[in-house]
């Protein structure tokens, strides 16, 4: 294996070591078959097979096998046993009870052995990066040859296997003549696949493989290229689109799969072999594994574009796999005839109403009746089939016109290769260009642009899961945002729950249930589970079965199959609400709010509201003042400004240019990653795009440019460091080919290090140290791997001492570091009195803080939360429970939205008034059941409107609702518009009809006005008929119970609704605030900026 890197190297070794005990453990599993059955023999018949599995496998429910090793199983063909299918055969048999003690104490002895090969096996399956440090490979390598050996190898023949010239076998018998046959018959094989003769292929193949005296790695080509034809023939009966899993060994794609493992046993570092075993995997669904084999080809051969495609593939198929797509109803197709109907349900639309509004908007959009076109051909309607390429014909229509739903659309099918060819970045360009247009309709701007939202979700999913794109999850956070921003609900979902890990966005549990609250009430199934969860872990236990039992109505078929088990929770955990004391739950939840902080996922590129380029002059300052740290980060500043200007000097940059972008570029990687912020996507895309175009210039360029390469490989890491799996594997050869440069090590004890590598990390480390000594990053990432590694504090400390001895005193990650030595005393084996330790370097700790930077405060360290709760516990305990924030409320993208909304609403009514030629008309449409009063208030229940479910149109009947108006009042015939806050302080829109005529402002100005309470009694939650958003319909004034005058609120402030503001609006003298505060985010969030002239 001379041109494999080392690590790679590694991790094969291993994966051969692993692979050397089936033999051992088949021989096992028939010992103890023998044992357990009163001495019958395992013969590997068909008949034994069958026999085991439906008395015995089918009969256990700690079986859990997958389709292939069921029928691996039934087969009776144990040498097709892999380790998964050995171990649990072996961890499930049933045992006698009249084994002896000593018989017992084996039997134990050997599924503890079980239990940990089972381990390290999972591991190296899961592994990253499929690459394996020398220091962890040792490990690793002890531990798999100490369980053998348990089971009866030699440790002298295992040791054999780590020798490079045990894969090459030279010292196979070779007959001359069968390997000419063997090549003959494998070049008619290769011919006749190409002739799609794929029968004849196969035997040919067969003929092949039999004959005696060939090499492994011919025989190897034979089944690798047997494998394939079986695949071929597959899907010439089946259809390349049906994918199902394997149900019998009759099932054409068993063979495949087993003989592209036999491919990978015969010659474990050909790319191809492994690319074999992902296709079989890939072509029965499963995805996840076909991923690893991918991976496994793509560390052999990192340039090779026909594994890189398909390793895309099946991680854009997994992705939607993991999400449940095919379990969301709302992505299940559904002709225009089911559409229609759901138009009518929802909306109380009639079919031939939809239908005739479809016969005109041709003739009124051809745009969008290209669109309308599209979308009938896609999924088929009653006068016109299923046709996938018409439907891309008129999607491609729409979009060469700049239609925002036609280029989506075609952005979808072009993705996905239904209708026309198949293409990743033709379908990310599609979607650039439908997320770049207007999110407001251009002929309607009070609706959205159907299209742009939907493109800009579309985009955070690339980005996310690195399908088509280098992965960055920063990237993909302004994605979602952007959708979210525009409507979308799985935007909102699926940011909310980035905020709730932590991972490309820094973590904020608030915001995170806002936006998945947000995303639960656009009527996303997920979200509303999630949310249920969140509400759950909140102790709000009425909420939370709300909540998950919308989940289970909308089809959420994870939330139906689940339902006992949380209902079950709900039980559990009221039964504890219920049994303990208040200052007992107390303390639950500070242990919690402690585990909680450290449960971040993390990532690389998280988004920051700091701008440090913003600080640029601050930097020159503390500088002048003599601070090393700001001077290298004003340094890195201007390395990246240059760098930008380079980028943003014209479209096509020259080869000049691009070297010095990148000189530039990595030089501020050098001193400081942090402060190149990109200002644009486009910006930081065509960075990447700049940097991959320079390093195929230097794999293909003939002069020895070494530093140009070097910085180029630098640029690319950092710029990619989401992708922590596919760039390790690219530092490794960054190693291999400067083993000099002290940053590449830098950067792999940081990656490793993210990767919870801690043992690389700290040989990383420890190699850039022999070539710096005095680098700091380097200790402080040592330091790091010491005290996660969790083997030697006293280690760990001396390290943290080493880097704060090297550090400049307003390093970043000086604070840090006194945090992280406290923590190490706080170790279980610590003794008692190091306490008085721990508060030592707490104090250090923060004294370092007043030290940094501006830009770096407040600190945050997860360390600091850990030791500040741990030594405050007494004072958590004892403290009152937290008053709630009512002011959080305000940051609610919910209650944003429909102010805002109102007061646009407000100000085109101003300008209608004005412009004389204008007229104010509401238009409605007939709700599909009236709301009216009841005939008795006795026996009415309070209802909130949290409680009434924003996704279905429902009149409360036997419920009533109380608010308080926080808006002005808005009168459009035939309706009065008003905002109204129930007494939790959520708001909604609220429509009163049918008052009498040419009241309408008499009534805004005199009966519903701001600070004004009212009760609704039988309150009618409505969808709007063309947007779907929830409001609150009054068809019946009567059924509106105005409150005593003494209730009002009295000068309620805009902003918050508290009474008595005693600040005005020094513009408009009407709006009133609390607080500047108040009157601030009036202004900026809720828009009072464009109402104030209109006052």
């Amino acid at each position: 294996m001379p041109t494999i890197p080392n690590d790679v190297r590694n991790y094969i070794k291993l994966d051969r070591l692993i692979g050397h005990s089936y033999g051992t453990l088949r021989q096992l599993f028939k010992t103890r078959y023998s044992l357990f059955n009163n001495g019958q023999v395992w013969d590997d018949s068909p008949t034994c097979g069958g026999n085991y599995y439906a008395n015995v496998i089918a009969k256990n429910k700690g079986f859990h096998l997958t389709s292939v090793q069921k029928i691996s199983v039934q087969s009776s063909n144990s040498s097709e046993w892999d380790l998964t299918t050995l171990i649990a055969l072996l961890s499930n048999i049933n045992r006698p009870k009249t084994l002896s003690n000593a018989q017992i104490q084996q039997l134990q002895m050997e599924d503890n052995h079980l239990a940990q090969l089972r381990t390290i096996r999972n591991e190296l399956a899961h592994h990253a990066t499929k690459t394996v440090s020398d220091v962890e490979f040792n490990q690793l390598w002890n531990r798999i040859s100490t369980i053998l050996v348990a089971f009866g190898e030699d440790d002298t023949e295992l040791d054999k296997l780590k020798d490079d010239s045990s894969y090459d076998r030279s010292d196979q018998p070779i007959n001359e003549a069968n390997v000419q046959e063997a090549s003959r018959l494998n070049s008619l094989g290769t011919r006749a696949h190409k002739d799609r003769k794929y029968s004849d292929a196969i035997a040919f193949f067969t003929k092949a493989i039999i004959l005696a005296g060939v090499s492994d790695h011919d025989r190897a080509i034979f089944y690798s290229n047997m494998s394939s034809s079986r695949l071929a023939l597959y899907e010439l009966k089946s259809g390349a689109s049906s994918i199902s899993e394997i149900e019998n060994p009759a099932d054409l794609r068993y063979r495949v799969l087993q003989d592209a493992k036999q491919a990978r046993n015969l010659w474990q570092t050909w790319w191809k072999a492994h690319y074999r075993v992902g296709k079989a995997y890939a072509s029965s669904n499963e995805h996840e594994k076909a991923i690893k084999s991918f991976e496994r080809a793509s560390a052999l051969d990192p340039s090779n574009v026909e594994v890189q495609t398909a390793l895309t593939d099946s991680r854009q198929i997994h992705a939607r796999q993991v999400r449940h797509e095919h379990l969301d109803p709302r992505l299940q197709p559904k002709t225009r005839a089911e559409v229609l109907n759901e138009m009518k349900e929802n909306m109380g639309v009639s079919l031939e109403r939809s239908r005739l509004a479809d016969s005109r908007i041709g003739k009124i959009n051809p745009t969008a009746g290209d669109v309308l076109q599209g979308h009938k051909y896609e999924h088929g309607d009653i006068d016109c089939k299923q046709d996938y390429e018409q439907a891309a014909k008129y999607f491609a229509k729409a979009a060469s016109q700049g239609n925002a739903e036609g280029l989506y659309n075609l952005a979808r099918l072009t993705g996905l290769g239904l209708g026309v060819k198949k293409d990743i970045q033709l379908s990310y360009k599609l979607l650039e260009q439908a997320a770049a247009q207007s999110p407001q309709h251009p002929v309607l701007p009070h609706l959205p642009n159907v299209g742009v939202a939907e493109a800009e979700h579309s985009l955070g999913l690339r980005y996310a899961d690195g399908v088509g794109v280098h992965k960055n999850l920063a990237t993909a956070a302004y994605w979602y945002e952007r959708g979210a921003k525009h409507g979308c609900a799985n935007s909102a979902n699926n940011l909310g729950v980035m905020y709730l890990e932590g991972a490309g966005v820094e973590k904020n549990l608030d915001k995170a249930e806002q936006l998945i609250e947000m995303a639960a009430r656009g009527g996303d199934p997920n979200a509303m589970q999630t949310l249920a969860t969140i509400l759950f872990d909140k102790n709000d236990l009425k909420m939370a079965k709300i909540w998950f039992d919308r989940a289970c109505e909308s089809g959420n078929v994870l939330a139906q199959t689940n339902r006992n088990e949380f209902e079950k929770r709900l039980q559990g955990k009221q039964k504890l609400l219920d049994e303990y004391p208040p200052e007992k739950l107390r303390i639950m939840d500070v242990i919690q709010n402690i585990l909680d902080s450290f449960k971040s996922k993390g990532s690389v590129s998280n988004t920051s509201n700091q701008s440090y380029i913003a600080n640029y002059k601050v930097f020159i300052e503390y500088a002048n003042r003599g601070s090393l740290t700001a001077k290298k980060m004003y340094n890195a500043i201007e390395h990246f400004c240059r760098a930008l200007s380079v980028l943003m000097k014209s479209e096509t940059l020259s080869e000049q240019e691009e070297n010095l972008f990148i000189q530039e570029l990595s030089q501020c990687y050098r001193l400081e990653h942090i402060v190149a912020q990109y200002f644009t996507v486009e910006m930081r895309q065509k960075a990447c795009d700049t940097v991959d175009g320079v390093l195929r210039r230097c794999n293909t360029s003939k002069a020895d440019d070494s530093l140009l390469d070097e910085n180029a490989r630098i640029c690319y890491v950092v710029l990619n460091m989401d992708s922590l799996e596919s760039i390790d594997q690219f530092l490794v050869r960054c190693k291999q080919k400067y083993p000099k440069s002290t940053f590449i090590f830098e950067l792999s004890s940081a990656i490793y290090g993210w990767l919870k590598q801690y043992d690389a990390s700290l040989y990383d480390s420890n190699t850039g140290l022999e070539l710096d000594p005095s680098n700091c990053e380097i200790l402080y990432h040592k330091a790091v791997a010491l005290r996660l590694l969790g083997k030697d504090m006293k280690e760990a400390i001396q390290a943290y001492q080493a880097f704060l001895l090297a550090a400049p005193n307003d390093h970043r990650k000086v604070p840090e570091s006194y945090y992280a030595m406290a923590s190490c005393h706080l170790d279980p084996s610590a003794q008692n009195d190091r306490i008085d330790i721990v508060k030592k370097l707490y104090g250090q700790g923060e004294e370092a803080e007043k030290l940094q930077l501006p830009c770096f405060l407040p600190y945050k360290s997860n360390s600091k939360l850990l030791i500040k709760n741990t030594l405050n516990m007494e004072t958590l305990l004892n403290a009152s429970p937290p008053c709630v924030d009512l002011k959080k409320r305000l940051t609610n993208p919910h209650r944003i939205e429909i102010i805002t909304r109102h007061r646009q609403w407000q100000v085109r009514t101003f300008q209608m008034q004005n412009d004389s030629k204008s007229t104010a008309v509401f238009r409605s449409e007939t709700p599909p059941v009236k709301q009216r009063t009841a005939n008795s208030l006795v026996g009415l229940k309070q209802i909130s409107l949290r409680e009434m479910d924003p996704t279905k149109d429902r009149v409360y009947e036997g419920y009533v609702l109380s608010v308080t108006i926080i808006e002005e009042a808005m009168s459009w015939s035939p309706s009065i518009h008003l905002v109204v806050e129930d007494e939790r302080h959520d708001c909604e829109q609220m429509c009163i009809y049918n008052f009498p005529n040419n009241q309408g402002r008499y009534l805004t100005s005199t009966t519903y006005t701001i600070g004004t309470k009212m009760s609704i009694v039988n309150p009618y939650l409505r969808l709007g008929a063309y947007d779907l958003k929830p409001l609150i319909r009054i068809d019946d004034p009567l059924s509106i119970v105005m409150h005593n005058e003494s209730e009002r609120v009295m000068n309620m402030c805009r902003c918050c609704n508290e009474p008595n503001a005693p600040h005005v609006c020094g513009r408009c003298k009407q709006a009133r605030y609390c607080s500047q505060e108040c009157q601030v985010m009036d202004w900026k969030t809720y828009e009072h900026k464009l109402l104030c002239k209109k006052l």
